[in-house]
Order: C-alpha cells, then structure tokens, then sequence
C-alpha cells in the first residue's frame, strides 16, 4: 500500500468497471460515500464528465486532483463515462499517478468506450481497481450472488436464494433497490424466506444469450422455450434479435465442422475469439451434432429469417418459438 492508503485511509485511485452500467453506477455511489466517511459530500466530491456530456477537460480533473482540500480532510474526484479520456490525456493523469497528492482520492468510473490500456494500469499499480462483472456462467452468477448477498440488509434463506438467482437471470442491477426494499419490509436483520420474497419480486429479469443456447444444445425443449419467453418480455429482444445471436451460434460451428480443429485452443483461432472457453463449447456441440445436423439447423434458420420477414403470415414470437422447438429436438435426434 502507498503512504496515501496508510495516512489517510484510501487509495490515490480507484476504477470501477463491469458490463452492467447499472451494477457500475452502484458500485461508484458506494465508493464515493465510503471515502466520504460520513463528510460533506459538497465540499469534499468533485465531479467531472457523465451521461450527456460529450467531454471534460482533464486539466480541470488535474487541477481538482492537485488543490489540497479546504476545511475537510481529503477530496474526493470522480471522473465518469472515463471511457472518453483519450490517449494524449491518459498520459497526462498517468504522469500525475506517478507522484499524486496524499489528500486525494481519484475515481474512474468505466464508460463512454473504453479506458486507455496505460491509465488502467496505473490505476492498478497505484490504487485499486473494483470489478463489478457478474461472470458468464450460471455458476459464476450464482457465486457473484451469494458474495453480494453476505453484507445484505437482510438474510435470505436457501430456497429464497435460489428464487431470487432464477428470478433475476442476468439482471443482478435490480438487486440492491430490491434488497433495500425487503429490509424496508420486514426489518433489516430479519431472514426471508422464498414465500416472503415472492411478493416483492415483480417481473422477471432478462436471462443471458447463452441460457437459450445451452438449454437448446442440451435438446431441453421446454427450458428453452422458458428462456426465450423471459428474453422477449423482461429482455424485451426482438424475434429478429434472437435470430441473429442463433444464426451467430450455429454459424460458429458450421466454421468448425470439417476445419480439422481438435483443441478448444485451435477453435478459437479459427472464430477469432480471445476466450477459449467459447470456443471449446462450439468445437463440442459441432462434433456432437455433425456435418448433417449442422446443415439441418441452418437451413432452419434461413427458413425463419424468410418467415420474420414477410413470407407467412405466423406471428414472429410464433416463428421464433417453432425454431427453438425445431433445434432443440435437432440436437436430440441420434
């Protein structure tokens, strides 16, 4: 830790990232008010940059990180949607990371594109660098849960845990208000369970595209049926949508069927993609499947797309819901 963590209690900087804005935009308030302390936030909080703003003179950010604090012990400056500092002025708020001021805490909050790889690597040299991305697996989400549910206002039993994991899918954003309102119920301490959750829960949270996928290459008819229901009304994806990221799945393998490709490694070579584990489901699900089943679930596809664009009079949730059908009981057949 630098002189400025052990002095004054903070870091000279911290980022927060993630692929949900909404998990950002929390994790950010939640920084802010833990370096406040319980202070004058309108004395001690300077912002620069947001939703709106088309840019910020990171001279004035470098000026805010540099002014001693006035009649209050630290300052406090947050820079949002920081995915819009540029290359030229990365250099300049890493040249200040390098000797920065021990009364200052410097917040990035991920946005706006993405942050310059040298500014974030500084930041994670000098400071700290909180990640609020919930992972890509049910596995993932589910740990991702339980962490976030220890320090919850209430206490969730098992089967609550498990409701409250299904019912929100991919969209962890709503957890904190709905924590909040729970504890507003029932008092904070108290343990809910899964009956006195159920109340409270209101729509389902949109699902990941890789639910559907998964539940269709299992030949799980009805799970992906479930699935694809919750994308097109709490995901609100249109059928066109869907179609796409079906088309995306099945043309992965259709690149992989007959390449001579035998290791996750070689497979995502050949899709041009950075993470393996991809890869290694697509290279699996095409062996399994085969040349001719393969052939088979594209032209099902073709023959959706012709079908959402006119040539049936059939409703395109209905068209949407025969091809899930259809490739679910495609990767059933033997």
């Amino acid at each position: 830790m630098s002189a400025a963590g052990t002095t004054t209690g903070h870091r000279p900087a911290y980022l927060v990232k993630g692929s949900d804005p909404s998990l950002v935009a929390q994790a950010a308030h939640a920084l802010v008010e833990r370096l406040v302390d319980g202070g004058d936030p309108s004395m001690m909080v300077e912002e620069f940059g947001g939703p709106g703003v088309d840019q910020f003179d990171v001279g004035a950010v470098i000026d805010a990180c540099t002014t001693p604090p006035f009649l209050v012990d630290r300052r406090v400056v947050v820079v949002r949607e920081a995915g819009q500092i540029g290359a030229a002025d990365a250099k300049r708020i890493v040249a200040y990371l390098a000797d920065p001021l021990d009364t200052t805490a410097l917040v990035l909050v991920a946005g706006g594109g993405t942050l310059p790889p040298t500014l974030s690597k500084a930041v994670g040299a000098s400071g700290d660098v909180v990640d609020t991305s919930v992972g890509t697996s049910g596995k993932a989400r589910s740990q991702w849960l339980s962490d976030h549910l220890r320090g919850a206002p209430v206490r969730l039993d098992g089967p609550a845990q498990a409701r409250l994991g299904e019912h929100l899918g991919s969209d962890m954003g709503r957890l904190a208000g709905l924590l909040d309102t729970l504890a507003a119920a029932y008092g904070r301490g108290s343990t809910v369970t899964a009956s006195d959750l159920e109340p409270f829960l209101g729509e389902a949270g949109a699902l990941a595209p890789w639910d559907l996928t998964d539940a269709i290459d299992a030949g799980r008819t009805a799970p992906a049926l479930g699935v694809l229901h919750r994308m097109l009304s709490a995901g609100e994806s249109h059928p066109l949508v869907i179609l796409a990221l079906l088309h995306k799945h099945y043309r992965q393998m259709l690149r992989l069927d007959g390449s001579g490709v035998t290791s996750p490694e070689q497979a995502a070579e050949v899709l041009g993609t950075k993470s393996v584990f991809p890869a290694k489901k697509a290279l699996s699900q095409a062996n399994r499947l085969g040349t001719v089943r393969i052939a088979r679930a594209v032209q099902l596809l073709a023959a959706a797309d012709l079908d959402l664009r006119g040539t049936t009079g059939l409703a395109p949730e209905l068209v949407v819901e025969v091809l899930v059908a259809r490739l679910s009981r495609l990767a059933r057949q033997r």
